[in-house]
C-alpha cells in the first residue's frame, strides 16, 4: 500500500474515500489522539480530507484542520500544535488525476517502516478500535501554520547574504507560496510564476524537471535574476535554475547542498539513495564527510538522516533534509538555503560548474517476473563481484564505477543505472547490467 513516499495513485482507483477513511481509523487506532490534517490544491483533496477526519474522529482522535498547506508546513507544525501525527492529502509531483496520503510524526519525519507496516496491517485486518458514542473526536480549524513555517524559514538563514538578491519562484500552481513570502521577508526581490494554487496545474506539470521548467528558465535568462526556484505540487521538492537560465542538474544541486552541510558541521554523514551519483560522493568526501546509502525514497533517507552524526540527507529528485531543522523534505527551506549559498559566494552557475560530473547511463527493461529475475541476477553477481550491495536492488561497485539493477516499484520494469569516471567505462557497465538481465530472463 505504501510506496517510496506515502500512498499515491489515480483517484477512484488506488486512492478512494474508503481508503482515506481507513487510514484515518488506523492512525487513531495506532495511538494518535490529536492529528493535524491538510491538503494540496487538488479539488479531490477536500473530500479525502473529510474522509480521513471522519476515520480519525470515529476512533476517538481530535483533528486540527490546517486547510490548504505545503507538506513541510504541516510536518513542521505537528509538534508546535501538540499533535501526535499528521496526515497530508497530496499526490506531490504526480499529475492532477492522482492523489495520495502522507503520514508524519511530531519530529517532522514520515512514518517509518515499522509504523507503516502497523497501519497496513490494521487496514488489511479492519482491526480498528472505535470510540464510544460520547468519546468520538472533535474537529477544529487552525490558520497559523503557514505563518509559523515562514518564521522558522526566516530564522534558519542569515538575512545579510539574501538581502537584495533577485529570485524568481515558480510555485507550479501548488501550495508552496510560503517560499516567496519567506524570501521577501529576508530582503530578496521576489518574482513569482504560477503562483495561483490550482490542482489542475495549468501552468506546467507538477513535477519540476529540466523539461517542465522552460518558463522559469526563460524568465531568469531574460531578467537580472540571480537564481530561479521551482517546487512541485506540495512543495516538498525544490529544484533550481542558475542566473543564466540554465537548469541546475539534480546531482549537482545535491553535491552543493551536501558539501555545504558537511563543511558547516566540520564533518558528518550524508544520507543518499543507492542511485546517487559519484559527483555527490566526491563532494561529501572532499568536504571531510561520509556518505551512507539508503533505499530509494525520501522516507528511507529521512530514517537515515535521523541517526546520530547525520548532517544532511537528500534525493536527486529534489527532496532535501536538514535534520537540525526538520526530518521532512522542506522545499521552502532548501530555497532559502540555496539563496544564502548564492549570496554568500559566487554565482550559482560558477558554483555548479565546479562540481565535477561523470557519464551516467540509464535503461529500462520490461520484465514480467521482475522479482524472480532480480533473485537470479543476485545469485550470479555474488560469485562475480567483490562489492555487491542489496539495500535496494543490486548495486555493484567496480574500480571503474558502479551499476544498479533495481525493480520498479510500480511497473513491470527493471531499471538500470550505470556511472563511471570515463564514458566508455560507464557504457560497458550499463551493457554488463543489461546482459545480466537478459540472461536471467531466459533462464
Amino acid at each position: 500500500m505504501f510506496g517510496t513516499s506515502g500512498i499515491r495513485g489515480p483517484l477512484g482507483e488506488t486512492v478512494t474515500a474508503d481508503l482515506a477513511l481507513a487510514v484515518g481509523r488506523a492512525v487513531a487506532t495506532d495511538g494518535a489522539s490529536r492529528v493535524l490534517v491538510g491538503r494540496d490544491a487538488r479539488a479531490s483533496g477536500e473530500f479525502l480530507t473529510d474522509a480521513v477526519a471522519a476515520g480519525l474522529a470515529e476512533c476517538g482522535a481530535d483533528i486540527i484542520d490546517l486547510g490548504t498547506v505545503a507538506t513541510p508546513t504541516l510536518a513542521r507544525n505537528i509538534e508546535r500544535l501538540d499533535a501526535d501525527a499528521g496526515v497530508v492529502i497530496t499526490a506531490s509531483h504526480n499529475p492532477s488525476p492522482d492523489n495520495g496520503l502522507k503520514l508524519w510524526t511530531p519530529s517532522g519525519q514520515a512514518f517509518d517502516t515499522d509504523r507503516r507496516q502497523r497501519i497496513t496491517e490494521l487496514i488489511d485486518e479492519s482491526a480498528y478500535e472505535f470510540a464510544a458514542w460520547d468519546a468520538t473526536g472533535s474537529r477544529c480549524q487552525d490558520s497559523t501554520a503557514t505563518a509559523s513555517h515562514k518564521a522558522a524559514l526566516v530564522g534558519a538563514v542569515d538575512r545579510e547574504p539574501i538581502e537584495g538578491l533577485s529570485v524568481v519562484v515558480d510555485v507550479g500552481n501548488g501550495v508552496g507560496g510560503v517560499t516567496a513570502a519567506a524570501l521577501g521577508s529576508l530582503g530578496a526581490e521576489v518574482t513569482t510564476l504560477n503562483a495561483q494554487p490550482d490542482g489542475a496545474f495549468p501552468g506546467r506539470p507538477s513535477e519540476p524537471t529540466a523539461e517542465t521548467l522552460t518558463g522559469l528558465c526563460a524568465q531568469v535568462a531574460h531578467t537580472d535574476a540571480d537564481l530561479g526556484i521551482a517546487h512541485d505540487g506540495d512543495a516538498d521538492r525544490m529544484l533550481a535554475v542558475d542566473e543564466t537560465g540554465t537548469f541546475v542538474p539534480k546531482d549537482v544541486l545535491f553535491a552543493l547542498f551536501a558539501r555545504q552541510a558537511v563543511e558547516a558541521a566540520g564533518g558528518g554523514r550524508v544520507a543518499a539513495p543507492v542511485d546517487t551519483s559519484l559527483a555527490v560522493a566526491d563532494a561529501v568526501e572532499a568536504a571531510g564527510g561520509e556518505m551512507i546509502r539508503t533505499k530509494v525514497g525520501d522516507v528511507f533517507v529521512a530514517e537515515a538522516a535521523s541517526k546520530p552524526g547525520a548532517v544532511f540527507g537528500g534525493e536527486p529528485s529534489g527532496a532535501w533534509i536538514w535534520p537540525d531543522e526538520t526530518l521532512c523534505p522542506d522545499g521552502p527551506l532548501a530555497a532559502c538555503r540555496l539563496a544564502a549559498l548564492v549570496g554568500n559566494g559566487e554565482s550559482l552557475s560558477v558554483q555548479a560548474d565546479r562540481v565535477e560530473t561523470y557519464p551516467l547511463y540509464r535503461e529500462n527493461i520490461e520484465v514480467e517476473q521482475k522479482v524472480a529475475v532480480i533473485d537470479r541476477i543476485a545469485a550470479a553477481l555474488d560469485t562475480t563481484f567483490d562489492h555487491v550491495e542489496t539495500i535496494d536492488g543490486l548495486r555493484v561497485e567496480t574500480d571503474e564505477g558502479w551499476f544498479l539493477i533495481r525493480a520498479s516499484g510500480t511497473q513491470p520494469l527493471i531499471r538500470i543505472t550505470a556511472e563511471a569516471r570515463q564514458d566508455e567505462a560507464a557504457r560497458k557497465l550499463c551493457e554488463q547490467a543489461v546482459e545480466r538481465i537478459k540472461t536471467a530472463t531466459v533462464e
